[in-house]
């Protein structure tokens, strides 16, 4: 019994510790609420299960939109693949090392003229 009239005083404080930490924790439940539903992010249930699907207006217009960038980019990057391809053509072709080649004939040759004249 002295030990409980020890803690008796101090009742009082405990009892509104408790309630400022839970008004506290329901504070900060409808705060993150309330951000996850100002930017847009999916409401959850407690087991995760949506509460709010996301399927309203904005939500398949932008759906729309992504579809059609997508395809835009897709477009885009087969031509750059095209184009890759061409180069590599290009540069694994003969006629790249053509020019190379005919360098090394006028080399040769003006050095058998030094030969010759020298002679």
């Amino acid at each position: 019994m002295e030990e409980f009239s020890a803690v008796l005083p101090y009742i009082g404080w405990v009892i509104a510790g408790a309630f400022t930490l839970g008004a506290l924790g329901i504070a900060a439940s409808f705060q993150t609420t309330r951000m996850k539903i100002k930017n847009g992010y999916p409401l959850e249930g407690m087991w995760g299960q949506s509460l709010k699907p996301g399927s309203d207006k904005h939500t398949a217009e932008r759906v729309v939109l992504l579809t059609q960038e997508n395809a835009q980019l897709r477009a885009e990057l087969g031509s750059i693949k095209d184009r890759l391809a061409n180069v590599e053509r290009i540069v694994t072709d003969g006629g790249y090392h053509l020019g190379a080649e005919i360098d090394a004939l006028r080399e040769r040759a003006l050095e058998g003229l030094k030969d010759k004249g020298e002679a």
